[in-house]
């Protein structure tokens, strides 16, 4: 008979639950291992906390001005508005230009059992991990001091808890406004609908403008106040008036606004939830799928768009299809063109009209008008062409790993450039005349069709000459995430600055399309169209020539750069 002696038990330890510091423990670790061998990293890292914390500065001293000066007056307008403005940016600047910090991945969350709440707050809390989050920090804080001077150490105590709280406002618009946006993006159904929130979103930008231009061209005080008092209960100006209230004696208004300003927070955290989720399952479901039409031709015609059924099956040919399938259904290319489209277009008409009228006049007697003219919408086209053109500054790094197959395949660097430039221009150059048009209507001037499409393509042309170079001399990598809007830790401080020098180096390029529109005047307009394209043509052939020479020499170190780091 056998006894079976069983040993003693070992209880497992405890399984530690898992908080936000977690979280914020781990970027930290990811961040001082993406620095790690990098020096340029490094380097952009530092350039940019320190321009940060100028930032920093002169926004703490313009917040704290009508506390220091003792202006109780303008204390309202300066909080509601430049607190206002701060929220506004932190929900378009992530979607147009700079993207959100996604360091934290949260796909790679996915297996983990987590709940929903533990994922939420963790990267919440860890995405104030980064230097514009304290840079806008510190600037707020200004706040602290203007009602601290008029209302002593209760209505700075109320203003501090209001900083923290529109912080935490700022963060979680910025989150869940790039997730939702991701998600949309994800599904080719509602791109449409991303496309118009996105232009809704835009749009604010043109009224705010031209209402600002309005109030300061009247000097009516009293009306500023009316609107800032507007503003100050809504949660774009709730959180940074309530010291002020405190110390303008409206004891019940400030926890009114902080009460405010925490729903929002609640809301907005409770809307990123939800997209988050779907961004750690997957794609979102783009519905049923349907039978393909009747398709004609090979393997070999099938790969091909019909927009590029003009181009030879060579490897110029495969190289243009390849990236204009990428460029429509990779969803971070897509929400650039979106950009492209949504902002080319507002910004021109609301230069154009808020210049209106506009005049300048000097000690000597010599008068400057900014009224609508050739030159001034020669200049507001000029921005237009170089958003268009920057977009392909890190064209590589959309890539990533997948960049290897030309480098084993062996293609040129010039005719790898010209495919990338083509497939490009498939999609922008429409978007570039619909926007001449449209532009040109607006403004009631349809002889101006060929002057801005001719500064367009001039500008355009020299942009992508311009971003050939950087694309392959800093690129950077982009993390594997579905969310089009995610950047790694130092990616987004690169990408401000290359955007910056890419910028700088295509309005330098482009001065000759505006001497020439400022010195020849009725006649430019004859010639800016053909003039421009051949000029923009020009340079985008040459750019694309000078800087294949380069690309086949640094092959295999562009393909580490842009390579993602596990």
């Amino acid at each position: 008979m056998a006894v079976a002696v069983s040993g003693p038990t070992v209880s497992a330890a405890p399984a530690r639950p898992v908080s936000a510091r977690h979280f914020v423990r781990l970027k930290l670790r990811v961040m001082g291992n993406n620095f790690r061998g990098q020096a340029w990293r490094v380097a952009l890292f530092v350039g940019g906390a320190v321009l940060g914390l100028w930032f920093a500065g002169t926004g703490f001293f313009l917040f704290a001005a009508p506390g220091l000066a003792g202006e109780s007056r303008y204390a309202l307008m300066v909080a509601a508005f430049g607190g206002g403005l701060t929220v506004l940016g932190w929900l378009l600047l992530p979607l147009v230009f700079f993207g959100v910090d996604e360091t934290l991945d949260p796909a790679r969350f996915a297996l983990l059992p987590l709940p929903r709440r533990t994922l939420v707050t963790g990267l919440f809390a860890a995405a104030f991990v980064s230097v514009p989050t304290i840079a806008v920090l510190l600037a707020l804080c200004g706040l602290v001091v203007t009602a601290g001077s008029l209302g002593g150490w209760s209505a700075a105590a109320v203003a501090l808890v209001g900083v923290v709280a529109g912080l935490l406002l700022c963060v979680a618009a910025a989150r869940a406004v790039t997730s939702a946006f991701a998600t949309a993006l994800r599904s080719r159904r509602v791109r449409d609908l991303a496309a118009v929130l996105l232009a809704v979103l835009a749009a604010l930008i043109g009224p705010l403008q031209l209402l600002g231009v309005a109030a300061l061209g009247d000097a009516d005080w009293d009306r500023l106040d009316g609107v800032a008092e507007v503003v100050g209960w809504t949660p774009f100006g709730a959180p940074w008036t309530a010291g002020i209230d405190m110390a303008a004696g409206r004891l019940w208004a400030a926890p009114v606004k902080l009460l405010i300003t925490a729903a929002t927070i609640v809301a907005l955290l409770a809307w990123w939830s939800r997209s988050l989720e779907s961004a750690m399952v997957g794609a979102a479901s783009a519905g049923p799928v349907r039978a393909q039409r009747g398709t004609t031709g090979g393997a070999v015609a099938q790969l091909f768009p019909r927009a590029v059924g003009w181009a030879r099956r060579d490897r110029f040919g495969a190289l243009v299809a390849r990236e204009a399938r990428y460029w429509w259904r990779d969803a971070r290319r897509r929400a650039n063109l979106i950009t492209v489209a949504v902002v080319g277009l507002f910004v021109p008409v609301m230069v154009n009209l808020g210049g209106s009228g506009f005049t300048v006049d000097s000690a000597e007697g010599f008068t400057a008008s900014l009224d609508s003219s050739p030159l001034l919408s020669s200049v507001s086209m000029l921005f237009v062409g170089l958003l268009a053109a920057v977009t392909v500054a890190n064209q590589f790094g959309f890539d990533g790993s997948a960049y290897a197959a030309n480098v084993v395949a062996g293609v040129s660097g010039q005719q790898e450039l010209r495919a990338r430039m083509a497939a490009f221009s498939l999609y922008v150059l429409p978007m570039l005349v619909v926007i001449s048009v449209v532009v040109a209507v607006v403004l009631g001037e349809p002889g101006w069709i060929g002057l801005m499409a001719g500064t367009l393509f001039a500008t355009y042309g020299a942009g992508l000459a311009v971003n050939c170079f950087v694309s392959v001399l800093g690129a950077y990598s982009l993390p594997e995430t579905s969310n089009p809007f995610a950047l790694n830790t130092g990616a987004g401080i690169a990408k401000s600055f290359l955007t910056l020098l890419a910028m700088l180096a295509t309005a330098v390029a482009a001065v000759p399309m505006v001497v020439a529109a400022g010195l020849l005047g009725d006649v430019w307009l004859w010639l800016a169209l053909p003039l421009g394209a051949a000029y923009g043509l020009g340079a985008a052939l040459l750019g694309a020539y000078l800087a294949g020479d380069v690309l086949d020499r640094r092959m295999p170190e562009l393909l580490a750069t842009v390579t993602p780091r596990r």
